[in-house]
């Protein structure tokens, strides 16, 4: 059995909570700075908010190190959310590259808020009266951070600035993961329809549909991938991380040919060539809905493109493996 080192907040001396809250509102001023640095070169509005944010907790940081003095002295204990058992935590900083603006915005909500609450929670479970009122303190200074940070966020981000990033938000998530995955999934699902149902009607054996089928939506996969990932950087398109476009292409391709290629585990020829139309069917419609709901393609000219298009490749195939 594994001892924890890490001390419970029960045993924590005033000092090493007033420490606590120190390094606390340290991190949370880092985190919310890096936060402004990713998301400035395409949202200068809330990263202005971020940056104003992360004055305020230098400002908490400061007054609290001022109490410390005062009550303590100059020599503050190393004490951070890790060495204790129990508190919350942060998300890395370095997970910021990661997030979305959405994501972002939600996070730093969530960030005051928890605080707030396990201040509050904290007050509860101790008895000592001087230590009640500082976690009362602490968790009526988390409670301003929050109304402070809504505050900021209406300075910083009105109405008109909102809807714009969000809009750039949401044509950034079209372009980088969207037009790729739709793209892949069309070409897995339209492409792999000739040889899959060639060899079907072709061998009439289920393992071997089931094998091709999966060699053609794999190799497809990676074939996509790599083309979408090298083809453009994203750097002057704007269209992203070419890694991340490449992922979303090569995965929908692959996933988009297996789906008709799996029914073929099916030991049954007719039970699994008829389920597998069916997933044909199914695939289609729903490239003709995600055209027309993310792309904005009118939703009979999806129709005259992916579904006409994949039955005249279904029955090429078909007519080429009974011949």
């Amino acid at each position: 059995m594994f001892l924890s080192n890490r001390k419970k907040f029960d045993s924590l001396t005033e000092q090493e909570i007033v420490a606590l809250a120190i390094s606390s509102e340290e991190d949370d001023a880092r985190i919310y700075r890096s936060f402004a640095a990713h998301l400035r070169p395409e949202y200068e509005a809330s990263a202005l908010m971020f940056d104003a944010m992360a004055l305020e907790e230098d400002t908490h940081r400061q007054s609290l190190i001022n109490l410390h003095v005062n009550r303590f002295g100059t020599d503050i204990p190393l004490l951070r959310r890790e060495h204790v058992a129990g508190f919350y935590n942060r998300t890395p900083i370095w997970l910021a590259k990661a997030l979305s603006l959405a994501a972002i915005r939600s996070e730093a909500t969530s960030m005051e808020k928890t605080a707030q609450k396990f201040y509050e929670k904290a007050y509860t479970k101790v008895q000592d009266a001087a230590t009640r009122k500082l976690l009362g303190d602490l968790a009526a200074a988390e409670a301003g951070h929050v109304d402070s940070a809504e505050e900021l966020s209406a300075q910083h981000l009105p109405d008109e600035t909102r809807n714009k990033e969000n809009a750039a938000a949401h044509r950034q998530f079209l372009l980088t993961w969207v037009q790729p995955g739709l793209a892949g999934l069309m070409d897995g699902s339209v492409s792999t329809l000739a040889p899959i149902f060639a060899t079907a009607f072709a061998t009439q054996d289920t393992w071997t549909t089931f094998l091709v089928g999966t060699a053609a939506s794999v190799g497809a996969g990676i074939s996509m991938g790599f083309t979408e990932a090298a083809h453009d950087d994203g750097v002057l398109s704007g269209r992203g991380s070419p890694a991340k476009r490449g992922l979303a292409s090569g995965v929908m391709t692959t996933l988009g040919g297996m789906g008709h290629a799996l029914p073929y585990l099916i030991v049954d020829f007719w039970t699994a060539t008829i389920i597998a139309m069916i997933v044909v069917f199914v695939e289609l419609w729903a490239i003709a809905w995600i055209q027309n709901r993310f792309m904005g393609t009118p939703f009979w000219r999806a129709t005259l493109q992916v579904v006409v298009g994949g039955a005249l490749v279904f029955a090429a195939g078909a007519f080429i493996g009974a011949g």
